[in-house]
């Protein structure tokens, strides 16, 4: 059937029904006492009233019963997530035990499998069946522990299903794109008092029932409609449903290594993580927003895309996520008391590897090498699959990354640290790149030839490496520049007296030393012509006129002198009136001292 806008009623009523229904479930929870109170391994703050899955639930299934058309498909999917609904109420109710919740996962996902829903990812449908079961369960529980700050599973589980309704009507299932979109419209009300500051949470009831529901209806995708190509079907419900996905993956390995439970509730998933590095709770889900939407662009996409792009697009993807992961893994999110010995764990023998990201780093460049070899065919030639360009591509890729890898591990682009990339390891960068790519131009010469061989895309293939190798080795830079600073936002705020190469180190300090917790404004100087000048984001202010009034106009509770060639007279005027407005003067000293033997 068409979609048409006697449609959108199904959803309006499920959207309007959660609004209704959620406030007198968070004012019945708060009778019956069913509140979650605050403790040390979860992230709220105040007692919140839980059940608020009982709202979503009802709103869907009132609104499917009511308003849309029924399916055999659509029926078994509602009545597997009810099922899983009543397993998370009681656990709610009664605290059940982590493997009798996981026994009626498999009961749900037994139920699923025996009408015909399934991942035809292999051609064998045991090993199909296993996946699904292993689908069915990871999705749930990921949506489960994605339940950790106010408004992100509802609000990413929006996302993911109106993507996944998109991507229904995109192959034609019209009825269970509106079966979906009704499901966000039940979620979305319900974000309406889940979002920061939440007065309620949907509790496991909701998340068991919200992850079921969304990993059920992904099945549906893949195992239905027009497109039936292999990536699509691999790919798209693991693109819609990414961020849940990543984010169980990151806290697992994290917790694996450390030597922590990964079932044991925490403070360390990547929306904490965010917080601990500045961010504020409401702009750190917004953040996650964001990337689950990109992901979900990006399954979209794939439907429509050719192989080798399709491909090409989600590498990126997972480059770009991969960074962000390791960098978001350096936070401090626990106490030194609170972090479990390295040698208790199993996978300690990992913490140096974490530590030292070599392996990480030649793994990366080895996807980059490919992806950047790809992308100089791909422009040089337009698509490639099944082409001639294709042939030679995959004729020399490996020639290119044995020649390339040799090259980057001779030049010693692996002897930086990425933390401290500066220009020095941009020239290291550069040599390694030119001589990696005249090195492969010489192989491809005596090996092949160089018949049917472009010039322009060894061209190219450098140009891409450099910034690729580059631009990797700068992420950390560019996420402390992207991402606010620690302390940012409470920590003391200080300006620094001089704008020169002694205040820029100083700046360098305060925003790479967390311990200092200083939040820098600006730059003094005495120096007229830096007046109005910009350093690392932050303005210079002129010296020359009332400095108290300056330190009251901008807030400030200590002034940092930088500059060792400040005269004493000078110093001691400018403590003199800042001790005048009860503000701290504090002098930075860098001295290089004789060490002899008691």
């Amino acid at each position: 059937m068409p979609f048409s806008w006697k449609n959108l009623i199904s959803i309006a009523s499920a959207f309007v029904l959660a609004v209704a229904l959620t406030p007198i479930i968070r004012a019945a929870a708060r009778r019956l006492g069913m509140v979650a109170k605050p403790k040390t391994d979860r992230w709220h703050k105040q007692p919140t009233a839980m059940l608020g899955g009982v709202a979503i639930w009802a709103a869907v299934v009132i609104s499917y019963i009511a308003f849309i058309d029924k399916t055999p498909i659509g029926w078994r999917i509602v009545v597997a997530s009810t099922f899983l609904f009543f397993v998370g109420l009681v656990d709610d109710v009664i605290h059940t035990k982590p493997y009798q919740k996981l026994i009626g996962q498999i009961m749900g996902a037994a139920y699923i499998i025996y009408y015909g829903l399934s991942l035809p990812w292999t051609n064998s449908l045991p090993l199909n069946m296993a996946l699904t079961i292993f689908w069915l369960i990871g999705i749930t529980n990921a949506l489960n522990l994605l339940d950790n700050m106010d408004g992100l599973a509802a609000g990413i589980s929006v996302i993911a299903s109106c993507f996944l309704g998109v991507s229904f009507l995109n192959t034609g299932q019209v009825g269970e794109a509106l079966v979906v979109l009704t499901f966000a419209g039940a979620l979305l009300g319900f974000l309406i008092y889940n979002s920061n500051p939440a007065s309620i949470f949907m509790g496991d009831c909701g998340s068991l029932f919200v992850g079921f529901f969304l990993a059920s209806t992904a099945l549906v995708n893949v195992s239905g409609g027009r497109s039936r190509s292999f990536l699509p079907v691999l790919a798209v419900p693991i693109l819609v449903l990414f961020i849940p996905i990543f984010d169980t993956t990151f806290v697992t390995v994290l917790r694996k290594i450390s030597g922590r439970s990964a079932s044991q509730g925490g403070r360390d998933h990547t929306s904490h993580r965010l917080v601990a590095l500045g961010m504020s709770e409401r702009h750190a889900v917004w953040m996650l927003y964001g990337l689950a939407a990109l992901s979900g662009i990006l399954a979209l996409l794939v439907q429509r895309m050719k192989l080798d792009v399709s491909l090409a697009a989600i590498a990126g993807f997972t480059i770009l996520l991969t960074l962000l992961g390791v960098y978001l893994a350096g936070v401090k999110v626990y106490e030194a008391d609170e972090i479990s010995l390295k040698d208790k764990s199993p996978f300690a023998f990992l913490i140096d590897f974490s530590y030292k990201r070599r392996i990480f780093e030649v793994l990366l460049d080895v996807v980059l090498i490919i992806l950047c070899y790809w992308s100089a065919y791909a422009i040089k030639f337009g698509a490639l699959s099944e082409s001639a360009a294709w042939k030679l591509f995959l004729r020399t890729l490996p020639v290119l990354v044995f020649v390339k890898m040799a090259t980057f591990l001779v030049m010693g682009v692996y002897r930086g640290l990425w933390r401290y990339t500066s220009i020095d390891d941009l020239i290291v960068f550069v040599k390694a790149v030119v001589l990696s790519s005249v090195g492969s131009v010489l192989v491809v010469l005596f090996a092949f030839r160089f018949q049917g061989f472009s010039r322009t895309v060894f061209l190219l293939d450098g140009l891409l490496m450099f910034m690729f190798l580059a631009g990797s080795r700068l992420a950390f830079r560019l996420f402390r520049q992207l991402l606010p600073a620690p302390n940012s936002q409470d920590g003391t705020r200080v300006l620094i007296y001089g704008a020169g190469d002694g205040g820029e180190l100083l700046l360098r300090e305060i925003l790479n030393n967390r311990d200092l917790k200083y939040s820098p404004v600006g730059f003094l100087d005495d120096d007229p012509a830096k007046s109005g000048k910009v350093i690392h984001g932050l303005k210079v202010l002129a010296a020359n006129g009332d400095l108290t009034a300056v330190c009251k106009q901008h807030e400030v509770n200590e002034l940092l002198i930088s500059s060792s060639k400040m005269s004493d007279e000078r110093v001691q005027e400018i403590v003199l009136r800042c001790n005048e407005a009860e503000i701290t003067v504090r002098r930075m000293r860098i001295t290089i001292e004789e060490l002899r033997p008691n």
